[in-house]
């Protein structure tokens, strides 16, 4: 079997990870596989169905990176990194940040529509 690979595995070794998709603040656990420059392998206990991007710690190597799903396939998944270097653990919590005030920005916006609804039926009622 041929492999096409924009970079040859560094390591076939297994690491302890844990990945934060799409900005959840939550861990989940993997194990790294087949890590290269570009990219690695994850192996998860129970299937993810996720595509996007999304943050990948390796503490045991003190790395993060930002990756994108390319592939998945019941409890493994492909993942290639968003940057061609590993990311700052602030880059990785300053962006989640971001992405946390950002959802929270979009939940106060709804919040603020239904109270102007409920303000409208009061004064009508009144």
């Amino acid at each position: 079997m041929i492999e096409n690979r924009e970079s040859p595995r560094q390591n076939k070794c297994f690491f302890r990870g844990y990945v934060y998709f799409g900005g959840v603040l939550t861990a989940v656990d993997c194990v790294v596989r087949d890590i290269s420059d570009t990219g690695a392998r994850l192996q998860f206990p129970v299937p993810q169905k996720f595509d996007g991007l999304l943050d990948l710690h390796i503490p045991i190597k003190g790395q993060n990176f930002h990756a994108k799903v390319r592939w998945h396939d019941g409890v493994e998944m492909g993942v290639q990194f968003h940057a061609p270097t590993q990311a700052d653990t602030g880059e990785i919590a300053l962006d989640r940040r971001v992405d946390k005030l950002e959802a929270e920005i979009v939940l106060l916006r709804h919040a603020v529509k239904s109270l102007q609804k409920n303000g409208d039926k009061t004064t009508e009622a009144a």
